[in-house]
């Protein structure tokens, strides 16, 4: 007998020991030794660094005093394919978390998958509903049914040399793309461009009057290959090949897009709020001196992507009631506009009337950003389309194939992705 009992101290002091929750692989069984009626919800996001210390230091601790009963592990991972994959293993398995944070592109995936709780019967769900832009909620609607909450949206904005703009004898940025790229050209300046993946090149296709699909994104031929995308590419790699666009091998972080700004000869790059977001001191003050964000140029249709991360409930998770308080919590005014101070722009109607950013603010302009882009279309294949769209664009700026047989080819592979969806 005495054996067990010693047994049984030594797992309750280990246990204890454990500041880690995460190391804790069952925090319901811990709930029950100690007694507790509070009820512990798993919360798997993808914020930044700074974004993580707001949630954690603001936010869950608002959260709990005010639900005192609910307790919110938070889980800050990496945004990759991973995380998707174990996102659907571990929902699969039971072991899923009970609230994520993802991009709003995964969101028909997993939702026509079969691996997100269905919001409609939900309390309070219709007023919940009515915080939102209907095109905002509709990236999680399937059949009927919703199976997201929009939690934030940002979009790129164009930025832009003070310095080398004030050296060719401008006060402003140009208005159109063909300027721009008539300037570099003009003064050898480079324009920095992150990938050739839809997030970061598309925004200069549509400003140079290119375009992806058709407005409903039904179909990629006769749009994609279309002559006004042709055009818009054929000037795109024709700057590449004088070596006055800069792409590197790999994706940039905002550090190395940063970093590269300030080397001195780049006219132009693109990058979200997070490229000021991340800086201080002095390094903010010399970004805020250097550059200026402004919208991306723009012809007949808007050219940059508005994308952003929405709120799921996993399937079976154990503490649906619990699971949604927080999520509307989340999306409420106080939440939303504490998030905001990061760069990400509220998703609540209400909570983005609050939001008084001075004209002269980073933030303003990326506001305005937002207000003059397109939304993320929501189909279930938008990730493959994105790797279709990359490969074959590659190509083209690789010279492997012709810009016209290259989008051909991706247009042909985009529409049968398009049908699926």
């Amino acid at each position: 007998m005495l054996w067990r009992v010693v047994s049984f101290v030594l797992v309750l002091a280990w246990m204890a020991g454990c500041s880690n929750s995460a190391m804790i692989s069952n925090p319901d069984k811990v709930q029950k030794l100690h007694h507790s009626k509070k009820h512990i919800i798993t919360f798997w996001h993808t914020y930044n660094d700074k974004e993580t210390e707001l949630l954690e230091q603001k936010l869950i601790p608002a959260f709990e005093k005010e639900y005192p009963n609910i307790e919110v592990h938070s889980v800050n991972l990496a945004f990759n394919n991973e995380l998707k994959t174990s996102l659907m293993a571990r929902t699969f398995s039971n072991r899923g978390p009970d609230v994520a944070r993802i991009n709003i592109s995964w969101v028909p995936e997993l939702s026509q998958k079969g691996f997100l709780e269905p919001l409609n019967a939900l309390p309070d769900f219709e007023d919940i509903h009515s915080r939102f832009q209907s095109n905002l909620m509709n990236a999680g609607l399937h059949n009927t049914i919703y199976y997201s909450l929009p939690l934030n949206i940002y979009t790129k904005a164009a930025i832009f040399n003070l310095e080398l703009l004030k050296r060719a004898g401008y006060s402003t940025p140009p208005s159109t793309m063909d300027e721009v790229l008539t300037l570099a050209r003009r003064n050898h300046f480079s324009i920095g461009i992150g990938s050739l993946n839809t997030r970061d090149s598309l925004a200069y296709l549509y400003s140079l009057g290119g375009t992806l699909t058709d407005k409903n994104f039904h179909k990629a031929s006769g749009y994609l290959n279309g002559d006004e995308t042709i055009h818009a590419v054929k000037q795109l790699t024709s700057l590449y090949k004088e070596k006055l666009i800069d792409l590197p091998g790999d994706i940039l972080g905002t550090e190395e897009n940063w970093n590269r700004m300030k080397a001195g000869n780049m006219l132009m790059t693109d990058d979200g709020p997070w490229f000021y977001g991340f800086l201080s001191g002095a390094e903010l003050h010399q970004a805020l001196k250097l550059t200026l964000p402004v919208p991306f140029p723009q012809m007949s249709h808007p050219a940059a992507l508005v994308t952003g991360e929405n709120l799921i409930m996993m399937k079976g998770s154990k503490h649906r009631t619990e699971a949604w308080i927080f999520m509307k919590w989340m999306t409420g005014i106080k939440a939303q506009v504490l998030m905001a101070k990061t760069g990400l722009m509220p998703t609540n109607l209400e909570a983005a009337k609050m939001l008084k950013e001075p004209r002269n603010s980073y933030l303003f302009a990326y506001k305005e950003a937002t207000d003059l882009a397109f939304l993320l279309p929501p189909v279930k294949n938008w990730n493959k389309i994105d790797g279709v769209y990359t490969e074959y664009l590659t190509k083209i700026f690789s010279g492997e194939l012709s810009v016209e047989d290259g989008l051909d080819r991706a247009a042909a592979e985009i529409d049968v992705l398009l049908a699926e969806s």
